[in-house]
């Protein structure tokens, strides 16, 4: 991508755009990093940073704007997976770096290993269990049958004795 011109390294803008992307979070890679594995000097990105707007410049140093608290889960994840491997003091060193403390890596890092660890009961109880439950619902959907079937005959002899009360009138003593 760089191209040559009487010992100047020239490069393109896409090309300091991909640079300068790779300093933003959630990689947000150091400098001199990609110094070293782009052979590009320090001063030269460092450069490419000033003459990059502002906002730009703020999110490219060593604290994110963005509070950790507004990270995405793949962005806390991406970080555990960062610093499994890392010592104490590597880790703290990254910490600065992303402008995140060691003890919310530490959580995170918890809470992806517990993420998977549920308790899981035994698939014969649990099957035990629901048939259980569902004799249970179909005894109580006859009993509610039952007693409809009881209410609604209740109701009709009620309308009956109305009726003939209509007819014949209220019986009378003899």
């Amino acid at each position: 991508m760089p191209k040559e011109d009487n010992n100047n390294k020239q490069y393109t803008k896409e090309f300091k755009e991909l640079v300068l992307k790779r300093l933003d979070p959630p990689k947000s890679e150091s400098v001199p990093e990609i110094s070293k594995e782009l052979n590009i000097a320090k001063s030269t990105i460092y450069q490419w940073i000033r003459t990059n707007d502002k906002s730009k410049k703020q999110s490219i140093q060593t604290t994110n704007n963005k509070h950790s608290s507004k990270w995405s889960s793949e962005d806390k994840f991406q970080v555990v997976l960062e610093t499994y491997t890392l010592t104490e003091e590597e880790l703290s060193a990254y910490c600065r770096r992303k402008g995140i403390y060691v003890d919310e890596v530490k959580s995170w890092r918890y809470l992806c290993l517990k993420a998977n660890a549920t308790i899981s009961k035994d698939p014969q109880k649990i099957e035990n269990a629901l048939k259980e439950e569902q004799q249970r619902n179909k005894d109580l959907e006859k009993e509610l049958r039952r007693k409809e079937k009881a209410l609604a005959e209740t109701a009709a002899l009620l309308v009956l004795r109305k009726k003939a009360q209509a007819i014949w009138g209220e019986p009378e003593d003899e």
